[in-house]
């Protein structure tokens, strides 16, 4: 009898954790949502001293090297996290990588759907993705320079450039689009 009760408890134990998997097989999408705006989360921000608006237009984003310095962004975890003034870009910051999300007006598909995120690498490889930094404790940029974590960013009203400082690789970001160098 002993024996019957243990082999019946057994078999309702597997029958019990069967039904508790947590792997769902296939591809994630998102439903018919093109807006592609994130969920309004409070997100604290760090406080910054502000300046007031350069009186005029700033000029393009420079083509050559990077000029490291500017304001110091420290970083929280290994990380630093920003947003355009304009508030459409956002980016995370590691040594390795710089990691941005906005709503591009001509981005590749990525899976079947328009890219909203882009990466480079230190080394210049850039790549398109799908995804969401969530709510991070970005700090807002304002038209200047910054440096963070091995990279000097370079804010103004044509879009954001990030060059990393070993090696001069890195990106201009814009809504419009980006390119690598």
């Amino acid at each position: 009898m002993r024996t019957r009760l243990i082999v019946a408890g057994a078999l309702a134990s597997a029958a019990v954790l069967a039904g508790c998997q947590s792997v769902v097989d296939g591809t994630a999408t998102r439903a018919g949502d093109a807006t592609f705006t994130e969920p309004d989360f409070p997100t604290p921000r760090p406080t910054r001293p502000s300046s007031p608006a350069p009186s005029t237009p700033a000029s393009p984003a420079p083509s050559g090297p990077a000029r490291p310095g500017g304001e110091v962004l420290r970083p929280q975890g290994g990380y630093v996290f920003i947003e355009t003034k304009s508030g459409k870009t956002r980016c995370q910051l590691d040594a390795q990588e710089v990691g941005c999300e906005s709503a591009f007006s001509n981005a590749p598909e990525v899976d079947g759907l328009p890219a909203n995120g882009v990466r480079i690498n230190a080394d210049g490889e850039l790549q398109w993705v799908l995804g969401n930094l969530g709510a991070i404790p970005a700090v807002t940029l304002d038209y200047r320079t910054y440096s963070a974590v091995g990279w000097t960013i370079e804010a103004d009203e044509m879009g954001t450039r990030f060059t990393n400082d070993r090696t001069g690789h890195g990106m201009v970001i814009a809504v419009e689009g980006v390119e690598a160098f």
